[in-house]
């Protein structure tokens, strides 16, 4: 009998010290390292010329791929498999390097490489279509391992087949609703989920659809905890997290840690919001790092019976006091020849050619009063002299959102601009050819039309600062205390050299009046009669008055001696710009001109009323 009850209690200890320590109670250590929004900042910035990774207090610039992989090393060097490496999305786009990524697949193993374990897909992967990000998920694995890829409430379109080939990576496992990890003994689960902003964001995934994110969430965390046994559920939530007009944290990932309460830990993306401490909902932290790699998210915490027990977060910094890891920095290098070869050298540039330069900053702040915006008016100008100046039919008035608007121009320590740097203002979209960007398109409308479209985009950045509109040809006034569509009170079209011309927008003028715009910002405009409720209607018209069927109908073409479409974009519109100002100090690289020194608002209050 005393054998048989030593045996029993042996067994019992045996049975106690086999089970998980967070079992136990006894707290394990999780380090998780995170970033959101990279948007292929592979070097740092800004200016992107004055970048040197491999060298510590030369330079002003932040981020940059190599500083963020020497970090991770660190991290791991200390912590080994206590740490986690996340990216919640927004990896993609933003740079010159996405658009190599269907022929090279560099970045993903990139970032494996650098030690990245999982990220999730933000509105920007979907900014080529769900096929094109097939391709590059496909290039990506044939040329080496890539972080595992999450998207939680992903739904796949059962009519139409344009999605199709994404798909074949949820059957083949790479793409996948959930991911477990182990990391310290603590049995991880991952979601990655894109939030209702977001999916407004990417009008290309279509025929994607995306189902509902809390409701997702609630029903994979519930799985993970309950089927899976995980001990905590993170969630990668390309969604976002803003202040409310009290100055308190709200926005969709605040949102979701109030209703989903099965998950533990919340990494934010999408908004872009520097969050230098978590925000505690519930005792579940929300994170964020801002964007563009220039911090590096830390959420050092202590896990017991599948309960956080205590948190400590920061946002390192990435800045040239770290010292770049040499070969992701090599890698990189080389990548940016690749760069050179296939897309600038055909137009006569080079990664790092340098452009401009100014002793000024130009900038376009959201978060600030756009019209008061130095970079704005500039880029406007910019297509408005290249269109005038490169094609027979011209235009009369240019447009460009504040939302495409991707980086400002800092000046540096030089002043000194380069082709990468000048990309990255206008970095958005592709079209029909291998040369990045959206093409500009040319639509007509009458005199009548302009004032309504001009009604709409006065009301639009109520909805979201994104939607204000700088103007090139044009200028106009407003009287913010007059009824709906009745703001406007005048429009004139010209420029400071020709001087402006009224429109008259009664019924009798039958003058129409071109407008160029970049085909992503036309297409807004095309459905402003649905926007308004039907109150304002605009039928856009090719210059002979007939209605066209599609905004592609409508891009111009810059060469008509050549076969096909040579399509014009946003970012050589204004590289050509800033290579036709003077060189005022003979060192051979044109100044960007003091006039642009302030902002100079198109759309101004009418001071007579």
């Amino acid at each position: 009998m005393k054998t048989k009850k030593t045996s029993v209690i042996f067994l019992l200890i045996f049975s106690f010290c086999i089970s998980s320590p967070s079992q136990q109670g006894g707290p394990l250590r999780l380090v998780i390292l995170h970033t959101n929004d990279l948007h292929s900042r592979l070097n740092g910035f800004s200016p992107e010329s004055e970048y040197s990774p491999l060298k510590v207090n030369d330079d002003n610039t932040l981020g940059g791929f190599s500083r963020i992989a020497a970090l991770i090393n660190e991290e791991k060097q200390k912590h080994g498999d206590t740490v986690i490496v996340l990216d919640a999305g927004d990896f993609l786009m933003g740079t010159f390097f996405p658009i190599l990524e269907a022929s090279t697949g560099f970045q993903l193993p990139l970032m494996k490489k650098m030690g990245y374990d999982i990220v999730t897909l933000g509105n920007h992967e979907f900014d080529y279509g769900p096929d094109k990000l097939s391709t590059i998920i496909g290039k990506s694995i044939e040329k080496g391992p890539i972080p595992s890829l999450v998207a939680t409430n992903i739904c796949f379109s059962k009519k139409a087949s344009a999605d199709d080939s994404l798909k074949v990576w949820v059957d083949k496992m790479v793409l996948n609703p959930y991911q477990i990890i182990e990391k310290n003994g603590l049995k991880l689960g991952i979601i990655g989920l894109l939030g209702y902003n977001a999916i407004h964001d990417a009008p290309y995934a279509r025929p994607l659809t995306f189902d509902n994110p809390v409701k997702t969430a609630k029903k994979y965390a519930r799985l993970l905890k309950e089927k899976e046994k995980v001990d905590l559920v993170i969630c990668l939530s390309h969604s976002g997290v803003c202040k409310d007009k009290n100055g308190n944290w709200s926005g969709e990932d605040v949102t979701l840690a109030q209703k989903v309460p099965e998950i533990d830990v919340v990494i934010s993306g999408h908004t872009h919001t520097l969050l230098e401490k978590a925000i505690m909902v519930n005792g579940t932290p929300v994170v964020q790092t801002g964007s563009y790699g220039t911090g590096l998210g830390r959420l050092e915490i202590d896990v017991s019976r599948g309960k956080i027990i205590r948190s400590d977060y920061r946002v390192i910094k990435v800045n040239d006091a770290i010292p770049g890891d040499p070969e992701i920095h090599q890698m990189i290098t080389a990548q940016e020849q690749q760069v050179t070869d296939r897309i600038l050298q055909p137009l006569g540039l080079t990664y790092s050619s340098v452009i401009t330069e100014t002793s000024f900053p130009l900038v376009c702040h959201e978060d600030t009063l756009l019209a008061n915006s130095n970079l704005g008016p500039l880029i406007s100008d910019a297509l408005y002299a290249y269109v005038n100046g490169h094609n027979k039919a011209g235009t009369d008035i240019t447009m460009f959102p504040a939302g495409m608007i991707r980086d400002n121009i800092n000046p540096g320590t030089t002043g000194k601009q380069s082709v990468a740097d000048i990309f990255r203002v206008v970095s958005l979209g592709s079209g029909n050819d291998d040369i990045p960007g959206y093409p500009l398109a040319r639509i007509h409308v009458t005199g009548k039309e302009l004032k309504g479209i001009m009604e709409i985009l006065y009301m639009a950045p109520s909805s979201s600062r994104d939607n204000y509109i700088y103007f090139g040809g044009l200028r106009a006034t407003y009287d913010p205390e007059r009824g709906l569509l009745k703001k406007i009170t005048s429009i004139e079209t010209g420029d400071d050299e020709k001087g402006y011309t009224p429109v008259d927008w009664s019924k009798q003028n039958n003058k129409l009046y071109s407008i160029t715009a970049n085909t992503y910002l036309l297409e807004f405009v095309g459905i402003i009669k649905k926007l308004s409720k039907g109150l304002v209607k605009v039928t856009l018209k090719n210059e002979k008055g007939e209605p066209i069927q599609s905004i592609r109908e409508a891009v111009i073409d810059a060469d008509t001696n050549m076969n096909g479409i040579q399509e014009i974009k946003d970012w050589k519109a204004l590289i050509w710009y800033l290579q036709q100002q003077q060189d005022s100090n003979g060192n051979g690289i044109p100044e960007i001109p003091e006039y642009y020194r302030t902002g100079s608002p198109r759309l101004q209050r009418d001071c007579l009323n």
